[in-house]
């Protein structure tokens, strides 16, 4: 089987960026220790700043699953989710060819 690739752009609002930064440092910090993690980048949008993207690389879909239920995921919701723009948008990716 596969790996499994995720990319989520996380809007923050104006004025917040430094705290949804700091919550995404620390959830992906948190993401990469978790079993079944292959790999787990944060960046921010040179284009877009306060714009922030995940690019994740899953072992699998029960892997990312569990990700969504794991303590610090459902904490840096609760903690930086009303500094956000808007949803998330999570992009499950699938090979092309």
């Amino acid at each position: 089987m596969s790996d499994l690739y995720v990319v989520a752009t996380i809007p923050a609002k104006p004025g917040s960026e430094d705290t949804v930064r700091e919550g995404l440092s620390s959830l992906a910090a948190e993401s990469r220790k978790e079993e079944g993690c292959v790999s787990y980048e944060l960046f921010e949008s040179a284009a877009q700043p306060g714009t922030f993207v995940t690019v994740e690389v899953w072992a699998n879909q029960e892997a990312v699953d569990a990700h969504m239920k794991s303590p610090h995921f459902q904490s840096a919701v609760a903690v930086f989710g009303e500094h956000l723009a808007g949803a998330p948008a999570i992009h499950p990716l699938k090979p092309v060819s």
